[in-house]
């Protein structure tokens, strides 16, 4: 048996050919675009972060604590991604989500203190938990399990498109009317994107229930087994457990580039405001050209018979490593534009793991059992962002000077990056647990 075919097995018919193929890429790009929304709310609070201390008299570790915050409940929606997966059919999931979000986005507009600013980004944060996990699903359904590493990327690219596009022109907003435009703004736009979504939504033949009704079709004789694996079984392979310390040791800079790096950028490093927010994008610029062109050799090699072991396994963990390597080096950085490249070039490096991660696990689990696990791997992915603004605020706040303090915090995340990347290159392999979950064929030079 194929190993795709353990997972999902292939529809044959017009929904599978080449029409198929255009409907997958359309509905692949309108929910990347949801996830650019999704990363335009999450990066607000970097954007306007030095306008918004002014305003309300904050501190670094302040507001450090409510990107924290918002990671925490973050981090606990995620836990309930499978859940909603099961009660909601997934059209009407996302929809629920991004409204949440534009509600979320609108107390702090109205009452701006330290108190509604916290309990807003915390709701905010448990309505995007879930997001994440459902939306790969959904690009999922309509792209085959060998060839996911491209769609993987295009959504990880969200967050490169939010910084480099959205984030400059919310700085424009925030600069032309002020910070409390940037958030109304945002709840607009994702209203708005519901009314695209709601008429043009279906499942791909690929998604649990497609796959479902075609092999209930089918005569006894003819079905595949494809039986569901005891949840404690996907959640201790080495694949998960290797993937998770890597994603989250990645997370834990993303956080900290979200909430902090336009203040670095300005206070640290001497630019102004709106230069700072759009050199923003300048990391995810570097990210989107790496993410690519990783993610499509990935997909032609694996499909031509390379290993998963190297390519969704060595190839992001070594990405890892160097982006952790480049960080350490910032504290000995004294030429701002230098010290911007290096941190471009580092987190470029490093968001490549996500999509070839989130592939890997992909690859292990039953198709009815994809969100639930994506929802605790991701989950467990964004406790590194508990971790990072509120770590970071806290070394700024006790260093000699700004700028000492932003590059000693880059340089920690870095030393996590290590760490995280050193566990990764030991342990994940999807052919070897695939094989020992669901009984897949191991190919040949994988099984180590």
């Amino acid at each position: 048996m194929p190993p795709s075919s353990v997972i999902a097995p292939p529809l044959s018919g017009p929904r599978a050919g080449k029409d198929s193929r255009g409907k997958a890429w359309g509905f692949t790009g309108l929910l990347v675009l949801l996830y650019v929304i999704n990363w335009g709310d999450k990066a607000v609070l970097g954007l306007v972060a030095q306008p918004l201390s002014e305003e309300l008299g904050l501190s670094a570790s302040q507001i450090g604590f409510v990107g924290s915050a918002f990671f925490l409940t973050f981090t606990i929606g995620g836990f309930f991604a499978g859940l909603l997966d099961r009660w909601l059919p997934l059209k009407w999931s996302l929809v629920l989500l991004s409204i949440g979000w534009a509600v979320a986005m609108l107390p702090v507009v109205f009452a701006a203190t330290f108190a509604v600013l916290l309990a807003s980004r915390m709701l905010l944060g448990l309505v995007e938990g879930p997001s994440s996990a459902i939306v790969h699903t959904g690009v999922y359904s309509w792209h085959p399990p060998e060839k996911r590493g491209v769609p993987s990327a295009c959504i990880t690219a969200g967050a490169s498109i939010a910084k480099i596009l959205v984030a400059p022109a919310l700085a424009f907003v925030v600069a032309a009317w002020g910070w409390r435009a940037a958030f109304v703004v945002l709840a607009a736009v994702g209203l708005a994107w519901c009314a695209i979504w709601v008429p043009t939504w279906r499942e791909g033949p690929y998604g649990k229930r497609t796959t479902a009704r075609a092999e209930s079709d089918k005569p006894a004789e003819a079905k595949p087994t494809v039986p569901s694996v005891p949840w404690v079984r996907i959640f201790l392979t080495p694949t998960f457990l290797g993937g998770a310390a890597a994603v989250f040791a990645m997370y834990a800079l993303v956080a900290a580039v979200l909430t902090w790096l336009p203040s670095y950028f300005e206070v640290g490093l001497g630019y102004s405001r709106v230069e700072a927010g759009t050199m923003f994008g300048f990391p995810s610029i570097a990210s989107l050209v790496m993410l690519f062109v990783l993610t499509t050799v990935s997909d032609r090699l694996i499909s031509r018979g390379s290993t998963s072991r190297v390519l969704r396994g060595l190839l992001p963990a070594s990405g890892l490593l160097l982006c952790g390597l480049a960080l350490t080096a910032l504290p000995f950085i004294d030429v701002p534009w230098l010290a911007v490249a290096v941190v471009s070039v580092g987190y470029a490096l490093g968001a490549s793991i996500f999509p070839l991660f989130n592939s890997a696990i992909s690859e292990i689990v039953p198709a009815q059992q994809l969100a639930g696990t994506l929802g605790v791997f991701l989950a467990l992915m964004s406790i590194g962002g508990l971790l990072g603004p509120y770590l970071a605020g806290v070394i700024v706040d006790g260093a000699p000077s700004a700028a000492e303090g932003y590059a000693s915090a880059f340089q920690v995340f870095g030393i996590i990056a290590v760490v995280g990347a050193g566990i990764a290159l030991l342990t994940v392999n999807p052919e070897r647990d695939k094989a020992r979950l669901l009984g897949a064929p191991v190919a040949a030079g994988s099984s180590n």
